[in-house]
């Protein structure tokens, strides 16, 4: 593509923003990784997300080849994104006028969820820049999951199904993702393109165990079994705590650490999701079994994952889920939840075992059989670390999101004279 200057549209989850909140997590990553290593293959990337602080520069020169551009919609404060939606007209006209004013070019807009997904429809319309969107969560989908405590209005659906018709291609990130796609919005299927999510082998790799633990303060000579993530109920953390209670007693004390939430220390007060879980640990007697760890940087989870005998992660259902690459990236395995992206990225009975989700028995019963067998913890192990490296590295996403980009090169050039023609007709008026 001669013109290499992309834009992302990512209203809610800025690269720049602190993992591990109700509203960060793998989204943020994905936007974040992918635009670094695209710069890596030489487009200039413009990641768009929402002004959340009126005292950061509109402009953030992050790394080379990425900026980030704070766009004014709503109020210059953290809103959580299921109150977002009124405010994606007034960052639609304010990403445009950021763009004419600019004089640039963008050859694609690149749309992280429905929400980016409608600015970018607003964009096409008036600039007739091209768009391909990774939704990343499917309205859906969620609805069939969480019912009525999905707080997102009920126009999402009709955007999203708006945005299957009119993006030029969808990136689906899981087989699931795709059948889902084309079953609850009609999408067709030679738009769809399976792009899995990364791991970035900078950030996670093997470590000596023993180190590991040390460095994050967790007990040597006992099995460490983690769960890492936002703290929300459809993760299913609780299901990992009731797991917990319905184990046998293993040949060695067995802890479960539980990383995530909103801060560093954890209060009961304020954060309500930890206050229920809480609950749940003494419901089933395991106070001392279970270690609440709170928030931690992406430069302290390696050593989590590290530490761990065995990651696990049963969330009710999952669009793609990063955590299990991270964690196999560590040489950990996993056992995840036969849902979306997990039963794509973990190989059951190879690089970890999958088990139905809200079903503690199950996880328990795969607990008590896998939790002593070293031997095959450690291959497992061995498989996990191989299969990421082989399938889902950073660098081989943005490959493939780059030959998809390459397809849109008739259309980007048109756009070309729709911006310049928008441009002339502002500085007349």
């Amino acid at each position: 593509m001669q013109n290499n200057r992309i834009a992302f549209i990512s209203e809610h989850a800025s690269p720049l923003a602190d993992l591990g909140g109700v509203d960060t997590g793998g989204q943020n990553v994905y936007v974040a990784q992918l635009a670094k290593h695209l710069a890596k293959l030489g487009y200039e990337v413009d990641v768009f997300t929402r002004r959340e602080d009126a005292l950061v520069p509109e402009v953030v020169e992050w790394v080379p080849g990425v900026r980030v551009v704070h766009v004014k919609a709503g109020p210059a404060e953290v809103v959580i994104k299921e109150n977002i939606l009124p405010y994606m007209r007034e960052f639609k006209n304010n990403m445009i006028k950021f763009i004419v004013n600019e004089g640039i070019h963008y050859s694609l807009v690149h749309a992280n969820f429905f929400m980016s997904a409608l600015v970018a429809m607003g964009i096409k319309k008036e600039l007739e820049i091209p768009f391909v969107v990774t939704f990343h969560a499917l309205g859906h989908v969620r609805r069939i999951h969480q019912a009525e405590k999905d707080k997102f209005p009920e126009e999402r659906l009709k955007i999203e199904e708006m945005a299957v018709q009119q993006a030029d291609y969808i990136i689906a990130e899981c087989p699931q993702d795709k059948e889902d796609l084309i079953e609850y919005y009609n999408a067709p299927e030679d738009k769809i393109t399976i792009v899995p999510c990364g791991f970035s082998s900078n950030e996670f790799y093997p470590m000596d165990k023993e180190v590991a633990r040390r460095v994050a303060g967790l007990p040597q000579g006992e099995h460490i079994i983690l769960q890492l993530g936002r703290m929300v109920p459809r993760k299913g953390v609780d299901n990992v705590i009731a797991a917990m209670g319905k184990m046998k007693k293993a040949k060695k004390p067995v802890k479960l650490v539980i990383v995530g939430g909103e801060c560093e220390e954890l209060e009961e007060e304020t954060c309500p999701e930890y206050a229920r879980l809480l609950n749940i640990v003494r419901e089933n007697n395991l106070i001392d079994s279970v270690i609440f760890a709170g928030r931690k940087n992406r430069q302290q989870l390696k050593y989590y994952y590290a530490s761990s005998d065995v990651f696990i992660t049963t969330p009710w259902y999952e669009p793609f889920g990063i955590t299990p690459l991270e964690a196999m990236a560590c040489g950990t395995p996993v056992i995840g939840a036969n849902v979306g992206g997990i039963k794509y990225s973990v190989a059951d009975g190879e690089t970890g075992w999958l088990v139905p989700p809200k079903d503690p028995e199950a996880l328990a019963n795969k607990l008590n059989e896998v939790i002593d067998d070293g031997a095959l913890l450690y291959k497992a192990g061995e498989n996990a670390l191989k299969r990421v490296n082989e399938h889902f590295t950073w660098a081989n996403v943005a490959s493939q999101i780059d030959s998809l980009y390459k397809q849109l090169r008739p259309v980007a050039k048109r756009s070309l004279i729709a911006h310049d023609k928008l441009k002339a007709k502002d500085q007349a008026a």
